[in-house]
């Protein structure tokens, strides 16, 4: 998802719903869908809104798909493998955006796609309207990287901003899109308590709960492996540690 993006406008409906700067040419969107007659409607929606859409019925044929798509919206209910699991196995390879849509609809369900890597959770029923705004959102929020630093560096932890990579003494952290973006925003700000609330926007958006922040920092601290590196102020929110 390199480079700079034109300005276009995507008509959802009678309302049309303004794009921000995407990649030359339409977005090219991958449809993992297990019901046919459900991926035909949403493919045939998606074209019609100007998108490049590419559908599949199962888990591994989206791991093969997955390379050169701007997007991908992912029923988390699949014929061969489970839909949490293709999301873990797409986050770890890369950082394309993904959206679980999907009948689970629990608060647990939500936590757990999160967890696996989705930027966002859509239950059906939907609207088309309202996925074009989210996979808009998203992609807003996939684009955004911050510009202050190419590499911040904190006693034995190192991020590097331009490659969204992490590491801790020299060894590579393997963090999902959400912690990596929480992490940084912490980092770009040390010694100084990011609120809740300032993280709830910048990094999902204000999109998502309170459980939300709570289970993604613990993973960070599990995976930097040490509770002092995210620091927890009662009332407030979070700053930056030093195991």
């Amino acid at each position: 998802m390199g480079g700079l993006m034109s300005q276009r406008t995507v008509t959802a409906g009678t309302r049309g719903l303004k794009s921000f700067h995407s990649p030359p040419g339409p977005w090219r969107v991958l449809v993992v869908e297990k019901d046919q007659r459900a991926m035909e409607t949403l493919q045939a929606d998606l074209s019609r809104h100007g998108y490049q859409v590419e559908g599949v019925h199962t888990g591994s044929a989206a791991l093969q798909a997955c390379e050169d798509i701007d997007i991908i919206l992912i029923d988390l209910e699949l014929p061969d493998i489970d839909g949490l699991e293709v999301c873990r196995c797409i986050r770890m390879v890369s950082d394309v955006a993904v959206i679980a849509v999907t009948s689970w609809g629990s608060e647990l369900d939500r936590v757990l796609g999160l967890q696996a890597g989705a930027d966002d959770y859509m239950v059906k029923p939907y609207g088309c309207r309202e996925l074009i705004a989210r996979m808009e959102a998203v992609m807003r929020r996939v684009q955004v990287q911050p510009q202050s630093a190419k590499v911040i560096s904190h006693g034995s932890l190192r991020i590097d901003v331009g490659l969204r990579e992490v590491s801790l003494d020299g060894r590579e952290v393997d963090v999902t899109r959400k912690e990596f973006d929480l992490l940084c925003l912490l980092a770009s700000n040390p010694r100084t308590v990011v609120p809740r609330k300032r993280i709830m926007q910048q990094v999902w958006g204000d999109s998502w709960s309170r459980r939300t922040v709570d289970t993604h920092v613990s993973s960070l601290r599990a995976k930097l492996g040490g509770s002092d590196w995210i620091i927890t102020v009662r009332g407030v929110g979070f700053r930056l540690g030093h195991a």
